[in-house]
């Protein structure tokens, strides 16, 4: 198990990614701390874990992180519960609205900035303390193919998400004589609820069907399908553990060969 014992957070819990790292931090052995804006979402999440027969202690803080002072309570009660944070997986995020940047709603990017920036950055740095004091961590940041890979009408979640890009490198070299790595994990499409539900969407306003648009995505992936949620979060879920000791700064493209760095 490449969590055995472990403590970790998991921001962003509800439906696809979120869920699935919960999860799979459980499946690795790991005492879970999970937060959500919304309890029904943290409740669903244990769940999923306990329908597998999985019996991992599990603290449930729902927590805007937009609020640094909930951010502070999250990791206070986790650090109460568990006494240590060994991993933080920050997977909370904003989309904000899509349309072209010409026709751009700024407000709706600075809500996207406020969790997908600000927001995770508070989280990390209440985090930090207790991860030096132990002697060490591991921070996984949730980042997307978007700002590798412009995609049109994604302007400003791509901005927010990129301005933690640059963040994260800084972090990654501040942190390291701490022995706090600090590695990114760049999702491109994730086959889940959310994606699933967009292409629901188009369909019904008279587009392709679901099944046409998924072949339309997968035909530009190398491995021709669409990535499942539950394997990118696997992937994210090695960044956390101590086969990744060697990595910190660390880019992963977990996107099927989506986007293809050279």
């Amino acid at each position: 198990m490449l969590l055995r014992d472990k403590v970790v957070i998991v921001s962003g819990i509800g439906p696809g990614l979120g869920q699935e790292l919960a999860l799979e931090a459980a499946r690795q052995g790991a005492k879970v701390a999970m937060c959500a804006r919304t309890a029904t979402k943290l409740d669903d999440a244990e769940a999923l874990i306990r329908s597998e027969g999985l019996d991992n202690a599990v603290l449930k803080v729902a927590t805007d992180i937009s609020d640094r002072k909930q951010c502070a309570e999250l990791v206070a009660k986790t650090i109460a519960e568990f006494g240590r944070i060994d991993v933080l997986f920050n997977s909370a995020y904003n989309p904000g609205n899509f349309g072209p940047i010409a026709e751009a709603d700024l407000d709706s990017w600075r809500d996207a900035m406020d969790v997908n920036f600000f927001g995770t950055m508070g989280l990390t740095l209440e985090v930090v303390p207790q991860m030096k004091k132990q002697g060490g961590g591991a921070i996984v940041m949730i980042n997307t193919m978007v700002t590798r890979k412009p995609m049109p009408t994604q302007g400003g979640y791509g901005a927010s998400k990129a301005a933690l890009a640059s963040a994260t490198a800084h972090l990654a070299l501040e942190l390291g004589p701490d022995n706090i790595r600090v590695n990114s994990a760049y999702m491109g499409w994730m086959w889940g609820p959310s994606v699933e539900g967009y292409f629901q969407m188009n369909a019904e306003a008279g587009g392709p069907s679901v099944e046409e648009q998924k072949a339309a995505v997968a035909a530009n992936i190398p491995l021709r399908r669409i990535p499942d949620d539950g394997d990118c979060a696997k992937a994210a879920v090695f960044l956390g553990s101590e086969y990744s000791r060697a990595l910190t700064g660390a880019a992963l493209d977990v996107n099927g060969g989506d986007f293809l760095p050279h």
